[in-house]
């Protein structure tokens, strides 16, 4: 069965899913249409208003959390030096 699509934010800007858990990669994308790359770019991600199994937090490369509609996500680009 389809799932709806869910309303997020990412970066303030709204963005439409529709899956029930979005991963680290995923938001990247979603965050930066050419996102910066190189050796030592890394990304760090918070979120908040999220469900009841992971209302509020922080996202490591290859992770993903469940998702509800008007979650935030702030995806920022950081350097691993």
């Amino acid at each position: 069965m389809p799932i709806h699509p869910i309303l997020i934010f990412v970066n303030t800007k709204e963005k439409h899913v529709e899956q029930e858990s979005i991963s680290f990669d995923e938001l990247v994308k979603l965050a930066f249409e050419t996102p910066p790359t190189g050796p030592n770019v890394g990304f760090t991600i918070t979120y908040r208003r999220g469900p009841k199994e992971n209302p509020e937090g922080s996202m490591v490369e290859g992770g993903s959390v469940k998702i509800k509609s008007a979650m935030v996500f702030n995806v920022t680009p950081t350097d691993k030096s």
